[in-house]
């Protein structure tokens, strides 16, 4: 399979000396096109931290992160917000959408920023809208849209763009449970039949249990892999609860 992203003995460091903590402690791994990966951890196990360094929010201590073949630590801090425009989408757990904007006009602000065709924007708005199910609440702004409807928002202004990877932290944290399975079923279909390549750092089980593949974190390190496999989501689920049953603990790094 196709590989999107590279990550190459990566380590990120705060502090100095006698007070050095270690956030990611050299972490190696990949992922192909299409293929949808969680990251769980403990709170402290530096999954958060990775995260930010793949946004390119935060520049590792050490190590590589190739995109597409690309190195993103030779991108020069003037190119970086294009690169993020072109390159990733963004679902955040506080959906980040802006309250002046009705949800159509949310979704296709990076379209309008990188001066896009009107008639292709519409195009492409439309496009995303209906494979979410939110068409019928375009016109609406965020104060007067459910929190699942929001976050289906801000899905769709992530994948309008067509990123390289769709990078979600901790999507469903301020969902209740319906919210919750609707986005996550959302997830899994885009993954499924548009192929797109999801990364999502979660905490939470029933969430990770839709993933393709589960990295685990502690300490800053890799500390297990589970491959879904031919497993069905509740054996994923019995099994995901398993481990972080021995992950356990808690350290004082995000």
């Amino acid at each position: 399979m196709e590989q999107i992203l590279r990550i190459n003995h990566l380590e990120k460091y705060y502090g100095k000396g006698s007070i050095l903590t270690k956030a990611i402690d050299d972490i190696s791994f990949e992922v192909c096109k299409g293929e949808f990966l969680g990251i769980m951890g403990a709170s402290g196990s530096g999954k958060s931290t990775l995260l930010n360094c793949i946004s390119t929010i935060d520049t590792p201590t050490g190590g590589e992160i190739f995109l597409n073949k690309n190195n993103i630590s030779k991108i020069p801090e003037s190119g970086l917000a294009k690169f993020r425009r072109e390159n990733l989408g963004f679902v955040f757990q506080d959906f980040n959408l802006l309250d002046t904007l009705t949800v159509e006009e949310n979704i296709g602000l990076s379209l309008i920023i990188n001066h896009e065709n009107e008639d292709d924007i519409k195009n492409r708005i439309d496009n995303i809208s209906a494979k979410l199910g939110i068409n019928d609440i375009l016109k609406k702004f965020p104060y007067e849209i459910s929190g699942g409807q929001k976050q289906r928002c801000a899905c769709g202004r992530a994948l309008v763009n067509e990123p390289t990877l769709l990078l979600a932290d901790e999507p469903t944290g301020a969902l209740d449970s319906n919210a919750s399975m609707m986005l996550m079923n959302t997830f899994q279909k885009i993954n499924k039949r548009d192929h797109a390549t999801i990364l999502m750092v979660t905490h939470d089980v029933f969430s990770a249990s839709f993933c393709s593949r589960i990295l685990f974190l502690k300490d800053g390190k890799i500390f297990s892999e589970l491959v879904r496999g031919d497993r069905d989501r509740k054996e994923l689920f019995s099994e995901i609860m398993d481990i972080t049953a021995l992950l356990g603990g808690k350290s004082n790094v995000v």
